[in-house]
């Protein structure tokens, strides 16, 4: 056993493995003060919830009690290893501002109510709108931490039973992207990689992913593999310098908004060294040509012109994907986030494809999920896809949907995809929809430009619904406010990025009256009286388990296929990947193994978008385009972003995450090891940037946009000249400001109102900004020492730790360290 300080220590203890080899099990563990695992009454199984890796995991109960928590050996995932997160942030569940009791607004005022009340009053503003104005006027927004059975009865409820077509999940904001550029090439959504393909990779590349941060156990599986025999080759493209930009073999840091750019110039040197597999191309793509003919004209000269990086880097940069023997690329935030978001993504999927690395271990391509639960949202329909990846525009799917619903097709809104959430609040700013029901997120910090979210969200005409645990800055500003269950005290499955579906169990009672995402949105159809054809109940299961086997039907034959899987299998073996069926009874490790991919035009997910404009291909466009379901090489230009810098805002300014919390801090500024992590938000500079203005590390500065402005300490750190960094945590609901109408520390005060054209993922990373120094401070920025957010100097600033709260026990099986 080993002891270490799980913030001080992120990572934990190596355990060294080569190519091929199974990665060694090492089970961390943390146990609240005074409890021994021999005191756990029992230990319930259940994953992660913090982050999208799924670490599998175990709630240790005592009493009544969750009281700490261990991993799971066995488990596909993690092999046992927690992060921070997952190690602390269960105390937030009983953290004691959690909701007990449903609120209403009297008087402009919250107080406390009874469920008839609160439903009560959900359902007659419900029934009032649908008859002013019909289900137009209603719209929900959810979340990325509910489980599937709940994603999938939200998604029966609106768009079947009300027939609205405006749902969009908070998944929008981190992995719509991933979405439209796996639809874009592989004319699906689904995962074509496996977390096991790092066992095997001799390249990795990391392209916008921070992968030490926002999945810290998979990192901790690439740093076993670089601590071994034969360590992989890695690429990071960051801005910052990250972990990952540390370990790697080459680094570029290209100025934001211009990763299209980078894209087409790898290309540019793949193709014309000729490091292509011209007979997998041949045999399972189209649009080679046009590809090759595009690229072209992006030689590494003029790339590094755009990119702000050196054309040898580039060119090294090309040598290490061109060459490798077996590539694994995984993307994430930094690209889906950014300017030509899922262009530049599908350039990553094109360059697995020109070089044949897919379908074979240690090959492929990972576009990540930043929320736990989002490959739910997409699956089951609650988030702009029509559930079991369906196509909208497909007249034969939404019949399908129809008869397993039995409802009438019509009835069922398929004129247009579901409303994304940038053009909800369109509709809710100019009236034309005016109910909005919130689960389980908190758009009043984690959308761009605060200020105009505020203005929309405390309108007369919009009656807000906000489902949560806690009085979020979101629910401060609601009509009706619903106590919701959280992680722990629910059973439900969920599935991570590699499409892996465990089953959480409940551990513990909700507080006081809270109730289940499920039993809420349950309750709601029950008192709306909603009915199928045949005049029964709708939805017509009751609890956790019959909604999961609702699911699995409606699954069945699409590429999310869960007909393999029940309850009763998930906890014999918690952990399959989908598809799980008659044909692959234990799941599937990796998709396209057999060339075959899910793109034919009578059953792909979506006819695709023109990359730059975002325009629909027409399906007949489609069927000559791609007749036999190949994949596709789509290609875009290079178009500079939307919001320049200039003499007024001379920096780019891009936000992002911190190792030690999640989204809006609601569950992990909750939980004291976390919070005093990174307690308060900061912004990063570069020493030189710094120098210019006269700031010092630590020195409060003042950063400006055209919209807002926020206050932060400064850190001086790694990032790259001319772009500032600032998390987007930080919000309103442990400060002396609860209403946020003095601004101040929310980055979102000052990003730009802008989205990507194909997936509609707000642009986080492409807004223009100034920055002055307000006042001298002495000490350091409140920013953690052990992330990208690390100081450039150590002098005199303190390594961020946790001391004795923090303890984690390492078991590492026998030969595990070597």
């Amino acid at each position: 056993m080993v002891d270490r300080d799980g913030i001080a220590q992120p990572w934990g203890s190596r355990t060294p493995y080569g190519p091929g080899e199974p990665w060694p099990v090492r089970i961390d563990s943390h146990l609240a003060d005074g409890v021994d695992a021999a005191d756990v009454d029992r230990w319930v199984p259940t994953a992660a919830v913090l982050h999208s890796n799924g670490d599998g995991m175990e709630l240790a109960v005592k009493d009544g009690r969750i009281v700490g928590v261990r991993g799971r050996a066995e488990d596909r995932v993690n092999h046992g290893r927690l992060d921070p997160k997952d190690l602390y942030g269960w105390q937030a569940n009983a953290s004691p501002d959690r909701l007990t009791t449903p609120l209403v607004r009297r008087d402009g005022r919250l107080v406390e109510s009874t469920w008839d009340e609160a439903m009560g009053l959900v359902v007659k503003r419900t029934k009032e709108l649908l008859e002013e104005q019909g289900p137009s006027a209603i719209g929900f927004h959810t979340s990325g931490q509910l489980f599937a059975e709940e994603y999938y009865t939200l998604a029966a409820i609106g768009h079947g039973a009300l027939g609205t077509n405006h749902m969009d999940g908070n998944t929008r904001l981190c992995t719509a992207t991933a979405a439209a550029a796996l639809k874009e090439t592989f004319g699906c959504d689904g995962q074509p990689a496996s977390y096991t393909d790092i066992d095997h990779a001799d390249a990795i590349a990391l392209f916008g992913h921070n992968m030490a941060e926002t999945q810290a156990v998979l990192w901790s599986r690439i740093l076993d593999r670089l601590a071994g025999p034969e360590p992989p080759a890695l690429l990071c493209v960051d801005p910052r310098r990250t972990p990952v930009a540390e370990a790697a073999t080459v680094h570029l840091a290209p100025l934001p908004g211009t990763n299209l750019a980078l894209m087409n110039g790898l290309l540019h040197e793949v193709v014309g060294n000729g490091w292509i597999d011209q007979d997998f191309l041949d045999r399972n793509t189209v649009g080679y040509q046009k590809l090759a003919s595009m690229v072209a004209d992006y030689p590494p000269e003029r790339v590094a012109e755009i990119c702000g990086v050196g054309a040898d880097e580039i060119q090294a940069a090309a040598r290490l994907v061109g060459q490798a023997k077996r590539l694994l690329c995984t993307v994430l935030q930094g690209f889906y986030q950014s300017h030509q978001a899922s262009a530049a993504s599908v350039q990553v999927n094109n360059l697995v494809l020109v070089r044949g690395m897919l379908g074979k271990p240690g090959c492929g391509v990972l576009q990540m999920n930043g929320q736990p639960t989002a490959e739910n949202t997409r699956e089951c329909g609650a988030d702009g896809d029509l559930t079991g990846f369906r196509n909208w525009a497909n007249d034969s799917h939404v019949a399908e949907l129809a008869e397993l619903w039995n409802l009438d097709q019509i009835q069922i809104p398929h004129y247009s995809p579901p409303t994304h959430l940038m053009q909800m609040l369109r509709y809710l700013e100019n009236g034309s929809m005016r109910m909005w029901w919130v689960s389980a997120t908190n758009p009043a910090v984690s959308l761009p430009e605060l200020s105009r979210v505020r203005s929309i969200l405390t309108q007369d005409r919009v009656f807000l619904v906000v489902q949560d645990c806690y009085l979020t800055e979101t629910a401060e500003l609601a009509d009706v406010v619903l106590p919701a269950a959280m992680w722990g005290e629910k059973t439900g499955t969920f599935t991570n990025t590699d499409r892996t579906v465990h089953l959480s169990e409940k551990a513990v009672d909700p507080p006081g009256e809270a109730r289940s995402d499920l039993e809420i949105l349950l309750d709601y159809a029950r008192r709306m009286d909603f009915r199928d054809k045949d005049g029964q109940p709708f939805p017509s299961w009751n609890d956790p388990e019959s909604a999961f086997e609702a699911w699995k039907r409606a699954s069945a034959g699409r590429p999310c296929d869960y007909t393999g899987l029940s309850y009763a299998k998930l906890r014999v073996h918690n952990g399959v990947q989908w598809p799980c069926n008659e044909e692959n009874p234990d799941g599937t490790e990796r998709l396209y193994t057999d060339g075959k991919f899910f793109a034919a035009p009578d059953y792909c997910e979506n006819y695709g978008r023109d990359l730059v404009t975002g325009a629909p291909m027409e399906p007949t466009e489609y069927r000559a385009m791609n007749p036999d379901g190949k994949a596709m090489l789509k290609v875009a230009e290079y178009v500079p972003p939307h919001e320049p810098t200039g003499e007024d805002h001379p920096y780019a300014l891009i936000t992002g995450r911190t190792l030690y919390h999640f989204h809006t801090r609601t569950k992990t500024g909750r939980t004291p090891q976390l919070r005093d992590a990174a307690p308060e938000v900061w912004v990063e500079m570069s020493s030189a940037d710094a120098e210019r203005h006269g700031i010092a590390e630590g020195d409060l500065a003042e950063v400006t946009s055209p919209r807002g402005s926020v206050r932060a300490r400064v850190r001086i750190s790694g990032i790259r000249e001319g772009v500032l960094f600032l998390p987007f945590h930080y919000g309103y609901w442990d400060t002396d400001d609860p209403t946020g109408s003095a601004g101040g520390r929310a980055a979102n005060e000052v990003t730009v109102t802008d989205w990507d054209p194909v997936s509609k993922q707000p642009l986080f990373k492409t807004s223009a900004a100034a920055v002055t120094r307000v006042e001298t401070v002495a000490g350091a920025a409140p920013a953690p020492t052990t992330t990208a957010s690390a100081p450039n100097t150590a002098d005199g600033i303190p390594p961020t730790e946790g001391g004795p709260a923090a303890r984690t026990e390492e078991h590492a099986t026998a030969g595990g360290n070597r």
